[in-house]
């Protein structure tokens, strides 16, 4: 996809892959599998300037706006070396592009240092217990005393709670609108009747959490765009993350296939390398060509964006469900190049397995998805 790249974002890309094969990968082989935040990956990707991809020009970043495919670069990359460091730098994304977008001037100023420094950590907040596709009916309520508003209600798998330090809150503000009574606010940690809550367990090691509001107290200056807004909001936030899960999905799936060659090559059973066995070959081609398809999509999205597309949902949607759903073949079949030491505890390939089942659910199951594409199609 290098034809679609700008000179900066080929060094872009170069660049990361060597911060992550020389510096970053040791610090997360240190860490091992982890469901708290590392504040000294924070730190490193802070230093190494990639959260100011996340922010407008005048906070540091190179372009007006943050540019999806240069995201989209660094996601990828990292998900193929660094998968802590990949969910940090997309939440601090995900958890901050709504005040890139909609917010006011004065929530930029206070807010876009922190960003683009890693001084505090970002995370979106819109799952709930009993809200997950159906975004309309979220049940935390937001009520308007004053100068304050009063949010009561519980979100649930919150990628980097409880550690994370402001938190972008979907809230429901007139309940009888359903999906146009919803509202986007920030919430700090530490203000009245804010739990950040509990740690959550998942298949693969990850920051996650369920935080829980009590008559938490959030200043009217906190609201991002307009009162009942916050759907549009969450909408076009998704609209610009959803592909680069389809990024990360990519990185994890062109991991697979380097561990699967590189193993092919040196396993050695009926007198020669595996390699050579036709059957193995075909699996390597299939691998390949479809971890080429899905990169294709994903950046097709991104150039798109990058050059003015007034939307992009359909293409988002399109990059994401295909990318996660080939990068589950692709691992898969990498687990099966492997034979039993796919399944053994160690292994490269035993761990993406894991990994990758997440990206098919999360911003939008691969059903939804699909519902998403034919919608768009029908409109048009």
């Amino acid at each position: 996809m290098e034809f679609l790249f700008s000179e900066e974002q080929r060094e872009l890309k170069k660049r990361v892959i060597e911060l992550c094969e020389q510096r970053l990968k040791p610090i997360e082989e240190s860490l091992g599998e982890t469901n708290i935040l590392s504040k000294e990956v924070v730190s490193f990707l802070a230093k190494a300037g990639l959260f100011k991809l996340l922010v407008t020009k005048e906070y540091g970043n190179s372009t007006e706006m943050p540019s999806l495919i240069s995201v989209c670069l660094v996601r990828e990359q990292l998900a193929r070396f660094c998968p802590h460091a990949e969910l940090i730098f997309v939440m601090q994304g995900l958890g901050s592009y709504p005040i890139i977008f909609a917010g006011s001037k004065e929530q930029k100023v206070k807010y876009c240092p922190w960003i683009a420094s890693g001084e505090k950590i970002f995370t979106f907040a819109l799952t709930e217990p009993h809200a997950g596709s159906d975004v309309s009916s979220i049940e935390t309520s937001a009520t308007l005393e004053g100068d304050h508003f009063m949010v009561t209600g519980q979100k649930i798998f919150i990628s980097l709670a409880p550690d994370a330090d402001i938190y972008m809150v979907m809230v429901k503000t007139e309940k009888e609108k359903g999906a146009k009574g919803i509202s986007a606010l920030i919430v700090e940690k530490g203000y009245q009747g804010f739990d950040p809550g509990k740690r959550l367990n998942l298949v693969s090691a990850h920051p996650i959490g369920a935080p829980v509001f009590e008559n938490c107290k959030v200043p009217k200056s906190n609201l991002i765009g307009e009162l009942n807004g916050g759907f549009r909001i969450a909408l076009k936030n998704l609209d610009f993350f959803r592909s680069t899960v389809g990024a990360g999905a990519v990185g994890m799936a062109q991991a697979a296939l380097d561990e699967a060659i590189h193993y092919a090559r040196s396993r050695t059973q009926f007198g020669k390398k595996i390699s050579e066995f036709q059957a193995i070959q075909f699996k390597l081609a299939d691998m390949a060509t479809e971890l080429t398809a899905a990169r294709a999509l994903v950046y097709r999205a991104g150039y798109l964006h990058d050059h003015g597309a007034e939307r992009i949902t359909m293409e988002s949607s399109m990059a994401k469900l295909y990318a996660t759903e080939a990068a589950q073949r692709i691992i898969d079949q990498a687990l099966q190049i492997h034979g039993g030491y796919g399944v053994m505890k160690g292994y490269r390939v035993e761990r993406l397995y894991r990994e990758i089942r997440s990206m098919r659910v999360y911003e939008g199951t691969s059903e939804i998805q699909h519902l998403v594409i034919a919608n768009m199609l029908l409109k048009q």
